[in-house]
């Protein structure tokens, strides 16, 4: 059973006869296998004690599980639940508030009508004054078509809104950056490309999110040639720049180089084939794709134009079969794919002090604990565990250090640099097993990231 978590916190108004009935409400709760997090006292009720009592649950389902359990404990009464992260989403998560005051007539000449067409007049005469005196130094739309949303698929572009709010808090949060989603009613990858292109002039850079491939590739690709504006699809880049980052100090702690190690990679969708070109053009050792079929071949013709390129360009012994075959002898694994597909059999066969990156969410590829008994290293894209590798360590950053030099584009070697940044923040002293890439909440992250972006940036413009 998966671990109660905040992403399903309900708060329970409980009517009770007396403070002393305070133990058993906690005891109903942890019997029923939540976490109680908070007790607060409210207002009576009708004479009776009232508190609200927060806690964490594993799903929905579970939600109901506990409020029945407190339910049925004497002299107890839940009078109502509601569910926290519902209430947090309410109206939104973002919003747009004014940079400057509008208190007198004065100001609202400046800011608006006659003053503004002053400052239009000079965009029109030269462009490139837009980044300079518009929003547009500081903006990044964050672009989806709903397509595959986190790990819930095609969802359309409603329903991708809320992921897509809450990356634009991330955005702000971390970088003081101005990000807005931008979702589009359409799958229509030429539509895809010419409404982009279309709103390109507000943005100073793009982030693509959450769209399926391979059209994700052919956007992202067609973007890049017709905008003079950074184009980053984060589930491809993002999610390569800080495997890199975590492998890079991974490797520090077993004592192995890149060139010397195999890499089996489950799931060559758009992280799993951003990861291998990463890691390919950083000199890995060699690199064994896996898909539903099994090793994946430069023969099947199943597979698109990048795939069929990744096949082309890795597993040096041409090994065939299925991911057990692909395991044996890997130094690393890397799970971009599904929960709950590699075996406790299978992690027998990776070679000595291996790594195991297991990355679905919210359920990874195998249990840590499980994979802790047979790797050195193990890290997932989840909170609750030791090695998050989490994409909000890489893109407020990158985008920050773009927007700051007014680059028109984002490279490999860009990525290759934040890479770099996000390893280099874990100190030396403080590397090991459990510690290989800093915490979301590292405050030095965005700052080395943005100036690594920035200095390679600068330098890729000045040639």
């Amino acid at each position: 059973m998966s671990m109660p978590s905040a992403s399903y916190s309900i708060t329970m108004r409980v009517a009770l006869d007396s403070a002393s009935d305070l133990p058993a409400i906690a005891s109903a709760v942890s019997a029923a296998g939540g976490l109680v997090m908070a007790l607060d006292v409210v207002e009576p009720i009708e004479g009776r004690m009232v508190v609200d009592v927060t806690c964490n649950a594993v799903d929905e389902g579970h939600a109901e599980v506990i409020k029945a359990a407190v339910d049925v404990v004497e002299g107890v009464d839940v009078r109502a639940i509601s569910d926290r992260t519902f209430l947090l989403h309410l109206g939104g998560t973002i919003a747009v508030s004014p940079k400057i005051a509008l208190k007198t007539r004065d100001d609202l000449s400046m800011a608006y009508t006659p003053g503004v067409a002053r400052i239009s007049s000079a965009i029109a005469k030269d462009p490139s004054l837009a980044r300079k005196l518009t929003i547009k130094r500081n903006t990044v739309a964050v672009v989806t078509d709903g397509s595959a949303v986190l790990g819930l698929g095609n969802i359309g572009p409603a329903a991708a809104l809320p992921v897509m709010e809450g990356k634009a808090l991330l955005f702000k949060q971390f970088a003081d950056i101005d990000a807005w989603p931008v979702c589009l009613d359409t799958q229509d990858v030429d539509e895809i490309v010419r409404i982009v292109q279309c709103l390109a002039p507000v943005y100073g850079g793009i982030n693509l999110e959450d769209i399926s491939a391979p059209r994700c590739f052919e956007i992202e690709s067609r973007l890049r040639e017709l905008l003079d504006i950074p184009v980053f699809h984060d589930d491809q880049h993002g999610t390569a720049t800080v495997v890199y980052a975590a492998l890079l100090n991974a490797l520090r702690v077993v004592g192995k180089e890149m060139k010397d190690v195999r890499v089996c990679v489950l799931g060559v969708g758009a992280a799993g084939v951003a990861i291998s070109k990463l890691l390919l053009a950083e000199g890995v050792g060699d690199l064994v794709g896996v898909n539903r079929h099994g090793i994946i071949s430069e023969d099947d013709d199943r597979l698109d134009s990048v795939r069929h390129w990744l096949a082309a360009n890795t597993n040096k012994e041409k090994r065939t079969g299925d991911l057990s075959a692909a395991m044996t002898g890997a130094d690393v694994f890397i799970g971009v794919s599904g929960s709950n597909l590699v075996t406790e059999e299978q992690l027998k066969l990776l070679a000595p002090d291996s790594i195991i990156f297991a990355l679905a969410n919210p359920d990874p590829e195998v249990d840590p604990a499980l994979a802790r008994r047979y790797a050195a290293i193990v890290a997932t894209g989840r909170s609750d565990e030791p090695n998050q590798i989490n994409n909000v360590l890489a893109f407020p950053g990158i985008f920050r250090g773009l927007l700051d030099v007014g680059a028109t584009a984002i490279t490999e070697e860009i990525e290759i640099a934040a890479g770099r940044a996000i390893a280099d923040v874990v100190k030396e002293s403080e590397l090991s097993k459990d510690y290989i890439v800093p915490t979301v909440f590292n405050a030095s992250v965005v700052k080395a990231v943005a100036a690594a972006v920035e200095k390679v940036a600068r330098a890729s413009m000045q040639r």
